[in-house]
């Protein structure tokens, strides 16, 4: 799929995990998600979402809603969420009333990705779910977390009178007050097809993870746009490609963090735990051919360099599947080299700090 336009003017946004690669402590890696928020406050930057990870040291996300609430409070204009919620993991009510407190504090800035993946290993899922895990029924889920968050239950349906989330527009018509915004934005977010063609079927935004699967991406986006419905959401496709990035000053230090985070996922996939080395850890590792082979699989996925060379590949992928907005995730071990690459990565876009906004 190719596209002529131009991306100059498409917004940048970020995800963020909050990493705690080794060394890290918890409080020092959610310092350090706080500062880059107001970082990209600042900077001008569209959205900045919250990932959802489970039983992961490396990963200090596991329950977006709450970070999300003292993001509120950190920034002034950018638009805050979830990148995303798996939504199997939890009752659609709960996910409704979060995300309704969540808007309720600030009106108009949330957004509300939903996933059916776990966001972790099956034997966490089950901990999570308390039960059999059954991806078939995310639709359904997802019809329940929309009736909730709409108080759009038929007439008849068991939660119509007795069970609503709140806040949400039926604590407005029951206190006979006007709403100050409507629901969360709600976003699919996907890694195949899949989710892509369940976001074209109910005329939503979604959300593509390239940084995982970016073997997926042209087929995912052809599969939303062809098949894509108009809604009371949205009249026209609208995308975010998410890219992993490292810049730094110096090539060499992008490299070497970024080769930390992909020696966490080769230790994945061995069935271990997802640590980030420290870039010293990881060099000094004695890698065998099986395991150097899966490092160079996940660090080839990584848009890694100069600031100027990570835009070139972030604008090139834009442009081939016309995504109207880009959204990078930093994947490195250490937060100060994270930040810093989120505000070379700022530069080479152009976004301007606004100080006021200090």
């Amino acid at each position: 799929m190719t596209d002529t336009r131009t991306n100059a003017a498409i917004p940048l946004s970020l995800l963020d995990f909050a990493m705690a690669g080794r060394g890290v402590t918890a409080h020092e890696a959610l310092t350090a998600s706080i500062e880059l928020a107001r970082l990209v406050d600042r900077r001008g930057f569209h959205r900045y979402w919250v990932a959802e990870h489970h039983s992961m040291p490396g990963v200090t996300t596991s329950s977006p809603s709450l970070l999300l609430a003292r993001l509120i409070g950190e920034t002034k204009r950018i638009r805050l969420g979830s990148g995303g919620m798996m939504l199997p993991n939890f009752p659609p009510l709960v996910v409704a009333e979060h995300f309704g407190l969540l808007e309720a504090l600030a009106p108009g800035r949330i957004d509300l990705g939903v996933g059916r993946a776990p966001g972790t290993d099956m034997v966490t899922a089950a901990a999570l779910r308390r039960g059999e895990i059954d991806a078939d029924d995310f639709p359904s889920q997802l019809m329940e977390l929309l009736a909730f968050l709409d108080a759009s239950f038929p007439e008849g349906h068991p939660y119509a009178e007795r069970v609503h989330a709140v806040p949400g527009p039926w604590q407005d018509r029951e206190n006979n007050v006007a709403p100050v915004s409507g629901r969360p934005s709600v976003w699919l977010l996907g890694s195949s097809a899949y989710s892509a063609q369940l976001a074209a079927h109910l005329g939503f935004p979604f959300a593509f993870a390239a940084h995982l699967a970016d073997q997926n991406l042209d087929v995912a986006v052809d599969a939303y746009r062809s098949n894509f419905r108009p809604s009371e959401v949205l009249e026209k496709p609208y995308v975010i490609v998410s890219s992993g990035v490292m810049a730094a000053d110096d090539e060499k230090e992008a490299q070497r963090q970024a080769w930390a985070y992909s020696h966490a996922m080769m230790r994945i996939s061995q069935g271990k735990s997802f640590v980030v080395p420290t870039p010293d850890e990881a060099e000094a590792y004695s890698y065998s051919g099986h395991e150097r082979r899966i490092i160079r699989m996940w660090h080839d996925k990584t848009m890694i360099g100069t600031a100027d060379q990570v835009k070139a590949r972030v604008d090139e992928r834009v442009r081939r599947v016309g995504a109207d907005e880009a959204m990078i995730l930093t994947l490195g071990h250490t937060p100060s080299a994270i930040h810093r690459s989120t505000e070379l990565i700022a530069d080479a876009f152009g976004l301007t700090e606004d100080k006021a906004a200090r």
